[in-house]
């Protein structure tokens, strides 16, 4: 097995939920395959059933899907976290979300007979999928509060904490657009700061 500093982030990912045996991190180094995204590239197309999950080692990655012909982000994922089209990917079906990169990123891609596998065999994968998953759903239940109870300016204020490290990376048609807002009262909002 060769553990490299880059394959090293991404086991220090996972021994923060559990602890990796030398055969688990032996079957990770075999399965995860490192993989370069350029800036503005489809990572994750729609129209195609997502059969990968990228944890992300350096850069920035948007979960987006159209509606009338524009562009809704839904998310956005950076450094030591996973990214793909959650539905599409656990149950093998079509789904509404694309997902395309902001930043040129640099990641390690996971497929999802290899997440089968991993899970079959090795039963910390299923309690770090839990553990891991339980933060995932508390940033949807946040998310979900803030679209429906608060106003423009209590969103943005909102999006800055969740997104503190990488609010200033994303642009702002963008944001505008996660917020459900428009790119003028964004601005408005920020101009009163």
């Amino acid at each position: 097995m060769s553990i490299n500093k880059h394959t090293k982030s991404i086991f220090q990912h996972f021994e923060k939920y559990i602890r990796l045996s030398d055969t688990l991190k032996s079957e990770l180094a075999n399965r995860i395959i490192p993989t370069t995204f350029k800036k503005g590239e489809l990572v994750h197309n729609a129209q195609n059933i997502c059969s990968k999950s990228y944890f992300i080692r350096k850069g920035l990655m948007r979960t987006y899907f159209i509606k009338d012909g524009k562009e809704i982000s839904e998310y956005f994922s950076a450094e030591n976290e996973w990214v793909n089209s959650p539905r599409s990917f656990m149950q093998q079906k079509l789904d509404i979300y694309s997902i395309d990169t902001l930043e040129e990123t640099e990641c390690y891609s996971l497929n999802v007979k290899d997440l089968v596998f991993l899970f079959d065999n090795f039963p910390e994968m299923e309690r770090y999928a839990r553990l891991s998953m339980g933060t995932v759903f508390g940033h949807y239940l946040e998310r979900i509060t803030s679209m429906r109870f608060t106003t423009a300016k209590e969103k943005y204020i909102h999006f800055c904490e969740i997104y503190h490290d990488i609010f200033h990376r994303i642009p702002l048609g963008m944001v505008s657009s996660y917020l459900g807002i428009t790119q003028e009262t964004l601005s408005r909002i920020r101009a009163e700061k």
